[in-house]
This record gives C-alpha cells, structure tokens and sequence, in this order.
C-alpha cells in the first residue's frame, strides 16, 4: 500500500513538473496553425505608451503561407494593411494615400505575428521561452515569454530591449494573444478570437491594387507595426 502510495505521488509531481515546461505549450500552438494554409480571426488590437491606451483598433486578419497577410480594420476607421510577399501596403480611404515598403525592410516581420504568416516555429523568433511569472486569471490559459532575437545582448547587460508574450489556450494550443514591449516604452497587445482555419479566402485577399487616383508613398516608417498609421 505505501508503495502503491509513493508510485502515485511520484506520477503526480512529476507530471506536474511537465505540464510546466512551456515547450509542450510552444509545440501545440506551432502544430495547431501548421494544420491550415490559410487562417483567419477577429482582433483587437491595442497600442499604448506610459501605461496609457493611445489607440484601439479592431477588424478581421487572415495569414496565408508563405508570408502573406491581410488587415482589415473595421473600427474605428476603415483602413487596409496587405503583405503580398513582396510588399507591405497601408490603404488610409479617408486620406486617399496607400503607403508601400518592401518585406524585406519591414521590421514588422521580427515581431512574433510573423510567425502565423511564416513556418510557424517560434524559435525563428524567440531565442529562449519560459513561462511568465505572472499567468492569466482564466486557468485554461498559460502565458510564455518571448526572447525576441536580436535582444540577446540588451537583455544580459539589463539594457532595455524589445519583450514579448503569448498566451495560449493549455488544450488546443490556440493563439489567444500576443502582447510586444518595444524598449522605447510602446506595447502592442494584440487579442485574437473565432479562429478559423482553411476558410474560403481566395488568393485576391493577399493581392493589393491601388485604386485610381490614390497616391502611393514609398517608406519604411509605415512598419512600425501592423496597423500603424501614418500621421
């Protein structure tokens, strides 16, 4: 009886010794979206600097591999932001300007976004993952930090660098939200939601043609992050 006691106290610690590895939850959320070529979901997304909320945005993303994305902000403003592969456009209707940089200047794709548009293997993006200090209320989600490549140095001197977070549903391995901190003091928190995978989204969605009449201005400033706009 006292073996079969210590048997199972083992099992115990031990197993919860491995649901604390945050691999487990990096390999779910990597094999989730590996499962679909096309992806699409609600947003929310948030920009803020000093503790305070400086803009709030809202609308519908799709990703497509490899390395395409579609934008589109319902709230509060209608605007448009399309990665085709080669490109990165922001359609602003209301000023009647579309600004274009080419991916492979955009900064935009060193951010952990990038990832559902790419191969989906976070340590493309992440040098070390470990689980936050701080977890979500909602027990059905963990939260992982994100060593964002590049900052490795920052982050051993104690400099400032750029940080990020997921959160992810522990069962499936769903996305629920990405949250950036730049070392400037800016922080993007990105929620998603309705995940859908393989919708019916045709190849036109990650095609960008400017309408007649709309200027097209050329500058990396336009990727200070998804959403951005010009001002």
């Amino acid at each position: 009886m006292k073996f079969t006691f210590a048997v199972f106290a083992f099992l115990a610690v031990f197993s919860a010794a491995d649901a604390e590895d945050p691999q487990i939850y990096i390999r779910k959320l990597e094999t989730n979206y590996k499962r679909a070529r096309t992806l699409e979901a609600k947003f929310l997304q948030e920009y803020s600097e000093s503790g305070r909320i400086s803009r709030s945005e809202a609308g519908t993303a799709y990703f497509r591999r490899p390395g395409k994305m579609r934008w589109e902000y319902s709230s509060p403003e209608r605007n448009l932001f399309v990665v085709d592969g080669k490109f990165a456009w922001f359609y602003v209707p209301a000023d009647h300007t579309v600004s274009r940089v080419a991916t492979r200047e955009s900064s935009d794709w060193r951010t952990p976004l990038a990832l559902l548009a790419g191969e989906m293997k976070v340590g493309r993006v992440c040098s070390k993952v470990d689980l936050s200090a701080e977890q979500p209320k909602d027990s059905n989600l963990v939260s992982i930090n994100c060593l964002i490549r590049g900052a490795e140095k920052e982050s051993k001197a104690g400099k400032p660098h750029d940080t990020a977070y997921f959160e992810i549903e522990k069962a499936t391995g769903e996305l629920h939200r990405v949250v950036v901190n730049e070392a400037g003091g800016v922080r993007m928190d990105m929620k998603f939601s309705s995940w859908q995978y393989d919708p019916p989204a045709g190849d036109e969605l990650f095609h960008f043609e400017p309408p007649k009449g709309v200027a097209i201005v050329n500058g990396e400033e336009l990727m200070a992050g998804p959403g951005h706009i010009l001002r």
